[in-house]
């Protein structure tokens, strides 16, 4: 059995993980495995590429949420590419990492998994961060300037930047997306301070994860040494970590979900998120519908200062009582979710975030219904 090649795609919540991985659904002509890992109670990632991604079809999809693979998931984690490694109708691996991994963790288990599993047909190959450019120059240019000052006595005082330095740093190849939101110059900027932590990884610059499939895969394993010892901050960083403490903790970052049946008034959802947004929330995402748009399933999302609602399906409810008919028969775990009143149709949002006040934002989201 030929071995398979495994490809992390890692990077910060709201960088771009899932449209990448959509577009490299579009070019694989290999028969692939998906492992999608969100660290909400609703796995929206892999919804996303469901809908999304027709490939989905040639693949193996598995769903990974309420944890981190590189921490609470790692046992998970390794037992699904276990199965994977099993499965001679596989050719290819991708696994998308939650926004607040540690690849460096993730790599660790993965090579230590190698080592104890000799005989094993997949092996770790590429680790691809993604980053939004827009993000890097509008929130966080200043605190990665003044990172690279801190002595290592220091190096975790800034827990969300240290995430950031964390994923830039391990990996081989970096997609620096969004670059259409920024000029040349502010482009240059981002790469001028990525290249102080990460002098080796090729930067690829893309708008909405656009890139050739063969410049971010590989047959050779990966050089777990050379990027480890890549950087002096790394080794500080590795210093400082527990590696028997979950990094949910560790960075102060937690999620919850909202579920409603009931619909959003347009009008009170965008107020909220245009205007009383709250700041402590990193990033959010979810389908929604609204009152006056009953056949549309809607894509909310909001990472940082950038927040969007735009349709990507219909609702089942939505279409003749014939197709419906089909639907359901078709699909089991539709039919055990079908609500009498509203069908398929269902408010559902993982918000992630850090010191928030969770019971403010519900009830906030509750005034928000029609």
């Amino acid at each position: 059995m030929t071995k398979k090649p495994v490809t992390l795609i890692t990077g910060y919540l709201g960088s771009g993980k899932t449209t990448l991985l959509n577009e490299i659904l579009r070019q694989e002509k290999r028969r692939v495995a998906l492992i999608v890992n969100d660290m909400g109670s609703i796995n929206i990632d892999a919804a996303i590429i469901k809908k999304n991604g027709s490939a989905v079809a040639q693949s193996e999809m598995y769903e990974m949420q309420n944890g981190c693979i590189c921490c609470t998931l790692r046992e998970e984690f390794l037992k699904q590419v276990e199965k994977i490694s099993d499965n001679d109708k596989i050719e290819s691996v991708f696994v998308e990492a939650s926004g607040i991994s540690d690849p460096g963790a993730i790599a660790a288990s993965f090579l230590a998994y190698e080592d104890a599993q000799p005989d094993t047909n997949v092996y770790l190959s590429n680790i691809v961060t993604v980053v939004d450019a827009d993000r890097i120059y509008r929130e966080f240019m200043t605190d990665l300037r003044n990172y690279e000052e801190k002595d290592e006595n220091n190096l975790a005082s800034n827990d969300i930047t240290t995430l950031i330095v964390d994923q830039i740093e391990f990996c081989n190849t970096i997609i620096l997306n969004k670059t259409d939101l920024l000029n040349e110059k502010q482009i240059e900027e981002v790469i001028k301070i990525i290249r102080n932590f990460q002098q080796k990884a090729e930067i690829i610059k893309t708008t909405q994860g656009k890139v050739e499939i063969d410049r971010i895969t590989s047959d050779q394993k990966f050089n777990y040494e050379m990027v480890d010892s890549s950087s002096a901050i790394q080794k500080a960083i590795n210093s400082l970590t527990d590696s028997n403490r979950g990094f949910t903790d560790e960075y102060g970052i937690s999620s919850f979900s909202y579920e409603h049946k009931r619909p959003f008034d347009q009008k009170k959802f965008m107020k909220f998120i245009n205007e009383d947004f709250p700041k402590e929330l990193i990033r959010a995402k979810g389908y929604i519908w609204f009152k006056d748009r009953p056949e549309d399933v809607l894509l909310f999302e909001q990472a940082g200062r950038n927040s969007s609602v735009m349709a990507v399906a219909y609702w089942v409810a939505a279409l003749d009582k014939a197709t419906q008919k089909e639907c359901l028969e078709d699909d089991e775990e539709l039919r055990n979710s079908w609500d009498k009143e509203y069908g398929d149709r269902i408010n559902q949002i993982v918000f992630i975030g850090k010191n928030y006040d969770k019971s403010k934002i519900l009830s906030r989201l509750e005034q928000c219904l029609a």
